[in-house]
Order: structure tokens, then C-alpha cells, then sequence
């Protein structure tokens, strides 16, 4: 049985947490981070404006802008979460309001 992914992400969090109040060792996985993320593309698949895909995810307008005017380039962090965001949008929307 396939674990959505908001939970996936809850249950690491969970994890994270434990691990760092010295309770429990976190689990080891290989994960990729993408170089790279079309930040307009995936706000235009979404049909979102800068400034709600901002405020939904918890970024700065002006940090999105600079993304998409290729300004800026979002570090490993952001590309993480944008990666998430694009693999499962509603579970990083439920992941972000826990």
C-alpha cells in the first residue's frame, strides 16, 4: 500500500523531530535535489500568481520574482521544497498548515 505523500512528509518531520530531541534515529534515504526547477512553470501549472504561490508555500514575493527572473537561483532548501511542491502540491499545502 502506497503512502500518500503528505503523510511521507509528516512521518519525516516526525522523525526529524525525534531525532533531534535525541529519541530516535533518523531513517537514512538518498534523496536528489534537482539543480535546477522551472519556479514560472510550476507556479503557471498551478494557476497561481506570484504573489499566492508566495504565500501558499511560505516564500517571498520578491524571492519568487527573482527565481523567475532568473535573479536569483534558489538554494538546495528551496529546491527541495519546490520539488516537493511540484510532486504533490496538496500534500505540501497539508504538510505546511500542520
Amino acid at each position: 500500500m502506497t503512502m500518500p505523500a503528505a503523510s511521507k512528509i509528516l512521518r519525516g518531520l516526525d522523525q526529524a523531530v525525534a531525532h533531534a530531541q535525541g529519541k530516535a534515529t533518523a531513517t537514512e534515504h538518498n534523496v536528489r535535489i534537482p539543480e535546477a526547477i522551472d519556479v514560472r512553470k510550476l507556479r503557471d501549472t498551478l494557476h497561481l500568481s506570484q504573489a499566492e504561490f508566495a504565500m501558499m508555500f511560505g516564500f517571498k514575493i520578491d524571492t519568487v520574482r527573482n527565481w523567475e527572473q532568473q535573479k536569483r537561483v534558489p538554494n538546495a532548501q528551496a529546491r527541495a521544497l519546490l520539488k516537493i511542491i511540484e510532486y504533490d502540491p496538496d500534500g505540501a499545502i497539508e504538510a505546511l498548515k500542520a
